[in-house]
Order: C-alpha cells, then structure tokens, then sequence
C-alpha cells in the first residue's frame, strides 16, 4: 500500500469510525425505547464503558464499505454497522471476564468487570448482545422486511454457537486439549472470522445483492477474518502490553497453541502476505470502489496493535 493509500484508508477509517460512534450514543442513550419499561442507570453506564472506549470499529467499516460497493442506503448500513459493533463488544466485555481470558485491560482502559464487577459486565454483555438485533429489526433500519430478516438470521449464525460463541468455546478448551493444525484453523474462523466474515456479506444484503456477490464478499471476509487472527496471534507474541493496550503473551502462558507459535513468526508473515492477495484477488471484480477494502485487508496484516 503506498503512503497516499494509506492515509486515504485511515482518513476514511476515521470517518466511520466517528460516525458509528456518534450512532452508538444515540442508541446507548438514557431514554427507554416504546415498549421498554425503563433503562437502569448503572446498566447503562457499564455498556456505554464497554462500548465507547475507542477501537478501530473496523468491522463497522467493513460493513459501510461493502454496502458502499453496491450503492446501498447510507444510513441503513449505518445501524447494520452499529449492531454489529454491540455484539463485538459484548464479545470483548465476557471475553475479559475472570472465568474466561481474565484480562484488566481493554484498549488501554479497565475492563468492565474492573470498572464496575463481574455480574454488572454480563448483563452489559447480555443487553449488548441483544440490543444488536433490536437495531436490525427495527424499521428504523429503512430496508425490507426480507432483507432485515436476512440480516438478524446471518448475523445470529455468525455470533452463536456454530460462530463466535462455538469458537470461544473451542479457546477454553484449548487450553486443556492442544488442538492440531485443522482445529486452530477452524478455531480461529469461528471466535474470530465469523464477525469479520459477517461484516463483508452484510454489507451485500444491505445493498441488494445477487447472491454470487453476497458469496464473494462473504468469501473476502473469511481471509481477512484469518488474517486478522494470524496477526493478533504474531501480535501476541512479539508486541508488548502498552502498544497493544492488553496484556500479550497470554496464550502461551495459557498453554494455547496458535498458528503463529506453531510454525513460527516467518511463516505467520509468509501466510498473511498470501491471505492478503487472496483477498485482493476477490475485490478484483469491482475495480477502483473497492480500494478502500483492498487497504483495509492490507491494514489487517500489516497492524501493530
């Protein structure tokens, strides 16, 4: 990626950044919605903590870029991309959790078992996680019925137990049964890919898009969604706490195999250099509107926290 690419990529990443940031506090606002009794003050504050705490948003990126590539509805791609963003970080918030990774730090703040306790950060987690598909389903999201109801049923296969969730479940159990090979891979396309993968179909349902599209974008985002692990994975090993925000080294403390530490940090580089070509590759057909997903899957690779 050249210097002018990369500062269009990260000036555009900013952009949606802000501006699902500015849709998330509109939707983590105090106020009940029709039909709820009332929104506890503590509950809030604790998944506001959880959410508003700053990241790269990439996967709402993801999902804006998509549905940019097909001309979608702005503001529709706007709330499918904040959705997505609750179940991200409810993920993060039980993920931090003692009786899972155990972590205090979270992009370089205190987690949210850490800043209020442990029972306040499951239910943030839980309200998180369906709140997300309330945005979806809500005919403020202006799509069709069909396409919404394409959206929570792609979205809940991707956040649940044949998804993320299964994933997570594999991690802990990896931490007592060493998985091979195939199992790290299938591993990390759940608890990490899934989401990632989500991200890039979602868009195409947002804008309407044939099915052979759908599969491509879908297909794009299962390789960044590896690479991105893959880094994190190389991160993990040879990044330290303050520049990743969290602690590192973790895995191998817990006993976890990864790609990176099975075959090494030269070939976790190797691999993410071909998985970042095979999502280049895929991008092909839709020339110059999808240069801001090709610097995103370079970005993906090439990160350093």
């Amino acid at each position: 990626m050249s210097k002018d690419d990369q500062i269009a990529f990260e000036s555009a990443l900013f952009v949606r950044a802000a501006a699902v940031e500015t849709q998330l506090r509109r939707i983590l606002d105090a106020r009940p919605l029709p039909s709820e009794i009332a929104r506890p003050e503590r509950l809030m504050a604790a998944m506001r903590h959880g959410v508003l705490n700053g990241g790269k948003r990439l996967r709402p990126f993801l999902v804006m870029e998509s549905a940019a590539l097909f001309s979608a509805d702005n503001d529709a791609a706007l709330r499918v991309a904040a959705a997505l963003e609750c179940v991200h970080c409810y993920s993060l918030i039980h993920d931090d959790l003692p009786a899972m990774d155990d972590d205090d730090l979270r992009r370089g703040q205190p987690t949210v078992h850490k800043a209020f306790d442990e029972a306040t950060a499951i239910l943030a987690g839980d309200a998180l996680l369906t709140l997300a598909f309330d945005i979806i389903a809500d005919e403020a999201t202006a799509l069709s019925a069909e396409r919404r109801a394409a959206l929570v049923l792609a979205l809940a296969r991707a956040a649940g137990a044949g998804g993320m969730v299964g994933g997570q479940m594999l991690d802990l159990e990896a931490e007592r049964r060493r998985p091979d090979e195939a199992g790290i891979i299938t591993l990390q396309a759940m608890k990490t890919g899934a989401l990632i993968r989500f991200a890039c179909e979602a868009g195409a349902i947002v804008g309407g898009a044939p099915p052979a599209d759908r599969e491509r974008l879908a297909e794009f985002g299962s390789a960044i969604g590896l690479a991105f692990q893959l880094a994190d994975d190389l991160l993990d090993l040879t990044a330290d706490a303050k520049q990743m925000g969290k602690a590192t080294n973790k895995d191998a403390a817990a006993g976890k195999a990864t790609l990176a530490a099975l075959h090494g940090p030269d070939w976790a580089r190797g691999q993410l250099h071909g998985l970042i070509d095979q999502a280049h590759g895929l991008l092909e057909p839709y020339g110059e509107q999808a240069e801001l997903l090709k610097a995103a899957a370079t970005f993906v690779a090439a990160r350093n926290s």
